[in-house]
């Protein structure tokens, strides 16, 4: 599925510049950097909820641990 991308002018200078660094189209880096975002947010998100599911089993242990 195709989608517009609207950027400010000083965003897609930088994107402009780093696509020309890496040799690359802004294109690529633009999607790139969606997918490194939505990895890092998914990994994020399944922490959070590991961590919400288990602390509580812990919360005395750790209560006591900061003591």
């Amino acid at each position: 599925m195709a989608m517009t991308l609207r950027l400010d002018d000083a965003e897609t200078d930088a994107l402009r510049k780093r696509a020309e660094r890496e040799g690359r189209s802004m294109q690529e880096v633009a999607r790139s950097a969606v997918r490194d975002y939505i990895e890092t947010r998914s990994k994020r998100d399944l922490l959070d909820e590991v961590l919400d599911d288990e602390l509580p089993r812990f919360a005395e242990a750790l209560d006591r641990l900061g003591r």
